[in-house]
């Protein structure tokens, strides 16, 4: 009998990318994937550090796989082993730490048990090789490819440089013949995914700037669709603007993380713009596309934000063209510079300023999507959702619902829009197949 391994993710999608990662090596060993509400062999918990709860919640999975089989191996990997593989190690529930870029001896530890109970590099003085493998995600028909491990920022908030080590890149070469095996795979869109990946290419001999990386995959990528996935605002450079609007591969949507709209919390965030600059690549970037949808990650509560910084940030964001954000309360994180600071908001106050602003994102979200009635956009069909419609994402990010058979899953096809439902566009298809000539909008 196949040993059975089940996995619990938490955290970002770089998270997922390497969950997807494991699973494809250990399914390649002849194991059996099951859900992690199942029985099995192997219980393998990919956790996160961002925040001290996400801390105790990878703990607490790790005792529920526990209970759900006693004689089952329990392995942890991710952040949190990365960054505090003792505390993980004295639980009893734990079997064996695993930290990232160990990903032959995780797969040996699930395969057989073998290995040490504590296996972990300190990412920061030996930098460990980058698994390159394109993944598609749960309910996803794009790849994910992982082109950039670790930072090298240390923002004060922030733990990952030191759970996810120094920042390293892969070797054009090998991202380029990546990109050659999804399209030879049936692929139709990649996302280009890092933790920082505006610092892709630093480390490389001879360097390369990540618009070098760009600027090949504009003239050699075989895939129609190439999405970028986030870069800090003071990194998308005028040359990066200039690549990826001009050329048509490359999807009109950039993810710039703002993290606050007020110039002072964002000096005591160690962030490396202020809001001034972020309004100014936002309007460059629409100035060249101005259909692009531009996301942004907000934080609320952050040490020090009183409320007439809240209020300046609140009416910063009001004002800005955004087309969605992601908004995280903050919460203190052991060990990192901020935990220290004086200033801390309260909780309550803190869910409010978040409620507040969530609004606030539904309502621009929706604005985002109306814009769109009664064009019509290249939309890359995924899924059949739940009222029995497929959906998929146009190149500006928009969610698309349309009626349609299953072959047409995986395609890139035309879709008249007609309406909103919630921050979602329906429509009907006006065309099989996406024809650069016949298409209203290259969205």
């Amino acid at each position: 009998m196949a040993t059975r391994f089940a996995i619990a993710t938490l955290g970002c999608k770089v998270n997922q990318y390497d969950s997807a990662v494991i699973e494809s090596r250990l399914s390649a060993r002849g194991m059996e994937r099951r859900e992690f509400s199942e029985q099995a062999d192997v219980y393998i918990v990919n956790t996160c550090t961002i925040t001290d709860r996400a801390d105790a919640e990878s703990l607490r999975i790790a005792r529920r796989a526990r209970r759900l089989n006693p004689n089952a191996r329990v392995l942890m990997t991710g952040c949190l082993a990365q960054a505090s593989p003792d505390v993980l190690a004295k639980a009893p529930e734990v079997d064996a730490v695993i930290g990232l870029g160990r990903l032959d001896d995780l797969e040996r530890a699930a395969a057989s048990g073998a290995g040490e109970r504590v296996m972990v590099t300190n990412l920061r003085k030996e930098k460990g090789p980058i698994e390159l493998a394109a993944v598609a995600l749960d309910g996803h028909t794009r790849a994910f490819l992982k082109l950039q491990e670790g930072c090298d920022q240390f923002c004060t908030f922030c733990i990952v440089p030191f759970s996810r080590g120094a920042s390293r890149s892969v070797a054009p070469r090998r991202v380029m013949a990546a990109l050659d095996d999804l399209d030879a795979r049936g692929f139709k869109e990649v996302v280009l995914t890092g933790v920082h990946l505006g610092g892709y290419g630093k480390d490389l001999e001879p360097r390369v700037e990540l618009a070098d990386l760009l600027e090949m995959i504009a003239e050699r990528c075989p895939l129609g669709r190439v999405r970028i996935s986030s870069l800090d605002p003071e990194e998308l450079s005028d040359r990066i603007v200039e690549i990826i609007s001009s050329s048509g591969k490359f999807c009109p949507h950039l993810h710039l993380p703002l993290q606050s709209g007020d110039d002072e919390t964002l000096a005591r965030m160690r962030r490396r713009y202020q809001r001034g600059y972020f309004r100014d690549r936002v309007e460059r970037v629409l100035r060249a596309w101005p259909d692009a949808a531009i996301g942004t990650d907000l934080i609320m509560g952050f040490p020090g934000e009183t409320g007439a910084r809240f209020e300046s940030y609140f009416n910063f964001v009001e004002s800005m063209p955004i087309a969605y954000f992601h908004v995280f309360p903050y919460s203190i994180r052991a060990g990192t510079t901020a935990a220290k600071f004086s200033g801390m908001v309260k909780p309550v106050e803190i869910k409010r300023r978040a409620g507040l602003m969530r609004a606030l994102g539904e309502r621009k979200r929706v604005e985002f999507a109306r814009r769109f009635v009664g064009t019509t956009l290249k939309v890359l069909l995924e899924e059949r959702g739940p009222g029995g419609k497929l959906q998929g994402y146009s190149r500006n990010y928009l969610r698309v619902s349309t009626q349609g058979p299953d072959e047409l899953t995986n395609r890139e096809v035309e879709v008249e829009a007609s309406t909103v439902e919630g921050a979602q566009l329906v429509g009907e298809i006006v065309r099989p197949w996406a024809d650069e000539t016949a298409c209203v909008r290259a969205c």
